[in-house]
């Protein structure tokens, strides 16, 4: 599917979502077979599945096609596997954070890996990967379904930028 059609069918996402969010919040509206998926925090405010659909909104329309799909891929798998680690196995708390070393570690561990297999690119791929740990990490107050594919994919081209010159 072209780059149009993806942000198309991306901005008519999340406008219905932004929809449902505006009757879930204000309305008090719960929708069936979905209210279970949102955790505490989410409840009160606007879930994450927005700032997913944004920050993959953003990536997919700024970023080249590698950068975009590395930064989606990140915010689907390297997020998950902060979690689930973090909740899991985390012991070490990295100072400063309620975030866990081992959660940490495997975002990266797990970034890293989507980043070469995606992008080829060794240099590239590790520091979008750092640039993603570090964010989902240390960033907060901001979503990081948002954070992570803005910063993480800047890094990237940034990076590409320079090593083209």
């Amino acid at each position: 599917m072209g780059k149009q059609i993806l942000l198309n069918l991306l901005i008519l996402y999340l406008a219905l979502l932004l929809l449902i969010e505006h009757f879930r919040l204000t309305k008090g509206i719960k929708i069936p077979l979905f209210d279970f998926l949102f955790r505490d925090k989410e409840r009160a405010f606007m879930g994450g599945h927005v700032f997913f659909a944004l920050g993959s909104l953003i990536a997919i329309g700024v970023y080249s096609k590698e950068v975009a799909i590395t930064s989606v891929l990140f915010i689907t798998f390297g997020d998950l596997a902060a979690s689930l680690v973090g909740i899991t196995l985390g012991k070490t708390r990295v100072k400063g954070t309620n975030k866990s070393l081992e959660g940490s570690a495997a975002e990266f561990l797990i970034d890293t890996v989507i980043g070469i297999i995606v992008l080829k690119n060794l240099p590239v791929a590790f520091l979008m990967a750092l640039v993603a740990t570090l964010t989902e990490t240390y960033l907060s107050g901001i979503d990081d379904n948002l954070s992570i594919p803005v910063f993480a994919g800047l890094s990237a081209e940034l990076m590409l930028l320079i090593l083209a010159l």
